[in-house]
């Protein structure tokens, strides 16, 4: 977790400009300016250059660097993230991205996740896909916020997970779109091991689920969505609506259907410099919902500091606030408060007590308003450092 400070560092050395006054022609150049030009060129081959050339056709960078969660222990991390315009002469739409995640960890863990976003004919068109494969170390609990607050009911295995899931919109009015995808995604635990000799909660007797889970289904999309860029927004808002259809008709081991609703709003601040975002999620699930695949609290997005699946069950509700403070040159901090809850019934959610987080970022920015992300999140007891690129929302 100390290397948080020495990454940032780094980064904040090389961007650091050095003042003509500083050296004269014939002066030999000092440690601290040499280790600034080395870094600045690393960055410049890694193509972190803060800018965006669209001449360059998919103008990369790639950014290595170490993270550590509850769930996948100290690894390292490989984000890359291209941006580009399918149309040169469209002046309305913002850059498309691919974003590749990649990662590996101590315990094992190995994985990949590639993000397109792709914005066609003056932004009257989007073409999203999300693509996810990991071997992994996974935790489950029970379902239910009391389950997953009972150490004793900890079940460790490795969870092998495959997700593949496009979607392709269409403006229907100013910043508002309707759209339809599919979402497929398969899950095989293994190595299934019990780490408490303590009696169970009733409930978790043992692990309740199947060795291998397949949900597959079509989904339908409603967004209003007027933010100015959207890996990083400074402006606007999100409104957004999607539903699944996981049925057995397209091979999917159950029924049941998922409704996903998402608030989020961003307001550049005048009175001091910086941006407040905040966020306001729920998910509900209805019918023969796997155990995989219901709504689960932690992880780098959704409350960051707690064990990604240590809490899941069929509703989930939570809410988040952001301070992002721009600093000099491309550095940055973010600053955050989050409190969840799941439930079995929607009519529950609150019933338990919330789960709480509060967490510090670093941001740096190695493309055009891309930025690195480093996150040490504070939950009940529990912390997790995380690395990515672009924000948690």
């Amino acid at each position: 977790m100390s290397r948080t400070p020495i990454f940032a560092s780094l980064l904040l050395l090389c961007s650091t400009p050095v003042l003509a006054s500083e050296a004269t022609d014939t002066a030999e150049p000092s440690l601290y300016e040499r280790s600034q030009q080395w870094f600045a060129q690393l960055l410049e081959d890694l193509g972190a250059d803060g800018g965006f050339d669209p001449d360059k056709g998919i103008d990369w960078s790639v950014m290595p660097g170490p993270f550590y969660t509850p769930e996948k222990s100290l690894g390292i991390g490989v984000s890359t993230v291209g941006l580009y315009l399918p149309d040169r002469n469209d002046t309305v739409s913002q850059p498309s991205s691919i974003t590749i995640n990649g990662f590996g960890s101590i315990n094992g863990s190995l994985g990949i996740g590639v993000e397109s976003r792709t914005f066609l004919k003056e932004d009257k068109y989007r073409l999203f896909i999300d693509a996810e494969l990991q071997d992994a170390p996974d935790v489950f609990y029970g379902i239910g916020m009391e389950n997953g607050r009972r150490a004793a009911n900890l079940v460790d295995f490795e969870l092998t997970e495959y997700r593949f899931k496009p979607q392709a919109m269409m403006r229907v009015l100013p910043s508002t779109y309707i759209g339809a995808g599919f979402d497929l995604v398969g899950t095989k635990a293994r190595e299934v091991e019990t780490e408490s000799p303590q009696p169970r909660a009733q409930g978790n007797e043992g692990a309740q689920f199947p060795e291998k889970s397949f949900s597959a289904g079509p989904s339908i999309h409603l967004v209003h969505d007027s933010r100015d860029f959207i890996l990083n927004p400074s402006t606007g808002m999100l409104l957004q609506a999607d539903v699944v259809f996981y049925d057995e008709a397209f091979g999917s081991d159950s029924n049941y259907q998922k409704v996903s609703l998402n608030y989020s709003d961003y307001l550049a601040l005048e009175s001091i410099p910086g941006i407040l975002a905040w966020q306001l999620t729920g998910e509900f699930n209805h019918g023969d919902v796997p155990w995989d695949q219901m709504a689960t609290l932690g992880g780098a997005t959704r409350l960051r500091g707690y064990e990604q699946g240590r809490y899941r069950d069929k509703q989930m509700t939570l809410a988040q606030v952001e301070y992002r403070q721009p600093l000099r040159g491309r550095h940055g901090m973010v600053y955050w408060a989050g409190v969840g809850t799941l439930a079995d019934k929607v009519s529950e959610l609150g019933d338990d007590k919330w789960l709480h987080t509060l967490g510090v970022g670093y941001r740096f920015e190695i493309k055009q308003r891309v930025n690195l992300r480093l996150d040490m999140g504070f939950g009940n007891g529990e912390s997790g450092f995380y690395f990515a690129v672009n924000e948690a929302f």
